[in-house]
């Protein structure tokens, strides 16, 4: 019997490059879809004992994908034995590194579904580009395996909800990388809100303040000759071999082929705990967008500067839950000062990157400074009480394959898709209103009549000038303002929006 790469492969030299990818794609959601059918090929975790080693794969070693293979490698009853990397030079790099570390070479391949089609590997974990997240997942679980997958868990809404039926489908462990979840100064913090610390929580408010520089000219640039460009592109719509940013590895974040700027990047850690802290498990009833990829003209002295980017760079998103709120703020130019002394107060910082969730409650504030350290306010002002401490999301997840119970993971395939979904709605909105941009007292109009427990204006009003304090010319370069989309948080649809509707998937 052939192997799922061997009938692949047969298929894909009679296919289009663009039959190709639809065929990709396709098979995400018919694996999704048929419900019904029976799993297939469980990995030997199923019977592991408590003794047995489990064997990994890990798919894109760049960048966070280094963490996961320190995180498998550093344990006694995991061992990788496929290193999965479209650049060669990375694989054979990583594959070197392990066998001086462990005394043991894992097989290194440069496509996802040789390793997949080895009956013996128990454990696929995923640090790929974002618009390979759902692929891998789904084709993993497909083959039996429990899958780790980095946030985003998914390129757009419809691929988190594939991977939500896949992990029902085949019963697969599939833990999301949110690691806040794991970490006891949060769980402790979360308690904490739950049990009423700060009296009512409506509100909270999500802060990506992250130095993110040009990414370079937009151009023509020379793929390198290690990288197999066109398997990287995957389910990616994909016309020519053409890259257009300077920076291979990496960059691919702001370019919305591929990524999902800052507020799928980072933002999925922080909506995430807003979530919890909120105490919704469900998408939001609306959501509305603004902002733009703005300063770095200004920063070259260069009007005519046209960054490789074309993801926002400053971003505010505004869900609503109908008795509850989250607004999430995404800045990627200077982080010097964040235009506002209650939120420098906060963070005790003035200068540098602000990376947190800052929830408001009748009897005070509880901040999310850190991955494991959270402070309380009390309405004066004053510390009140503080939450320390990091944990293991890797080894929850090891926890949870060899329990075999779902309930084990810290972060589930739903949880990860509510809050990559948040991503998702607020650079919809933004997407459709890119070429709406409006002035300081246009965007003011706007935002006085949307529903929020935030001081609309006032956010905007901070959000204007940190862009001017950063060099942006407001009128050569206004903000976008996106429009206010109507969600079915059961139907996962909008409801006044076919445009909207049509961006949900690719």
């Amino acid at each position: 019997m052939r192997t799922s790469t061997e009938l692949w492969t047969k298929g894909a030299a009679i296919m289009t490059e663009r039959t190709r990818r639809q065929f990709l794609r396709d098979s995400m959601w018919t694996t999704a879809a048929a419900m019904a059918a029976p799993m297939i090929g469980a990995a030997r975790a199923q019977n592991a004992g408590a003794n047995d080693k489990l064997l990994c794969a890990v798919v894109g070693c760049k960048g966070r994908g280094g963490s996961h293979i320190s995180a498998f490698s550093g344990r006694k009853d995991c061992e990788i034995a496929y290193i999965v990397d479209i650049d060669e030079k990375v694989g054979q790099d990583c594959c070197n590194a392990l066998e001086k570390k462990t005394g043991k070479r894992p097989k290194w391949v440069k496509d996802m579904r040789e390793a997949f089609d080895d009956k013996s590997l128990d454990i696929v974990s995923t640090a790929t580009p974002n618009h390979w997240h759902a692929l891998c997942g789904v084709w993993a679980m497909q083959a039996g395996k429990d899958v780790y997958i980095e946030k985003p868990i998914s390129y757009d809404v419809a691929e988190g909800a594939a991977l939500v039926a896949a992990a029902k489908k085949y019963g697969r462990m599939c833990q999301v990388g949110t690691q806040c979840r794991s970490n006891p100064a949060i769980q402790n913090a979360m308690k904490f809100l739950a049990d009423g610390g700060i009296g009512e929580v409506n509100f909270a408010r999500g802060l990506c303040y992250k130095r993110r520089r040009s990414i370079g000219a937009l151009g023509d640039y020379k793929i390198p000759d290690n990288v197999d460009f066109n398997l990287w592109s995957g389910p990616a719509p994909y016309s020519s071999p053409k890259l257009t940013r300077p920076q291979f590895h990496y960059d691919w974040h702001w370019q919305r082929l591929y990524g999902n700027g800052d507020s799928g990047n980072q933002g999925p850690h922080q909506t995430d705990i807003a979530r919890w802290g909120l105490g919704v498990n469900r998408h939001p009833n609306s959501v509305i967008a603004y902002g733009g990829r703005l300063g770095y003209q200004a920063e070259r002295n260069d009007p005519a500067y046209v960054d490789a980017g074309d993801t926002a760079n400053t971003e505010i998103a505004i869900y609503d839950y109908g008795d509850k709120c989250m607004v999430f703020e995404t800045r990627g130019l200077s982080v010097d000062n964040s235009a506002d002394m209650e939120i420098n107060t906060m963070f005790d910082s003035v200068k540098g990157n602000k990376i947190g969730v800052i929830f408001y409650g009748t009897d005070g504030c509880l901040v999310q400074r850190t991955y494991s350290h959270c402070v309380v306010f009390d309405l004066k002002g004053q510390v009140v009480k503080e939450f320390k401490g990091g944990g293991d999301h890797f080894d929850n997840f090891v926890r949870a394959v060899r329990s075999r119970r779902a309930g084990d993971l810290n972060s589930d395939a739903f949880q990860g898709h509510l809050s990559a979904a948040l991503a998702h709605l607020a650079n919809i909105s933004y997407y459709l209103g890119e070429n709406n941009r409006v002035s300081a007292g246009e965007a003011k109009a706007v935002l006085e009549k949307v529903k929020s427990r935030d001081n609309n204006v006032l956010t905007l009003n901070r959000t204007l000038r940190h862009l001017t304090d950063s060099g942006v010319d407001l009128d050569k370069y206004p903000i976008s303002m996106g429009p206010m989309l109507q969600f079915d948080p059961k139907k996962e649809a909008f409801t006044n929006n076919a445009a909207a509707n049509a961006m949900l998937r690719r």
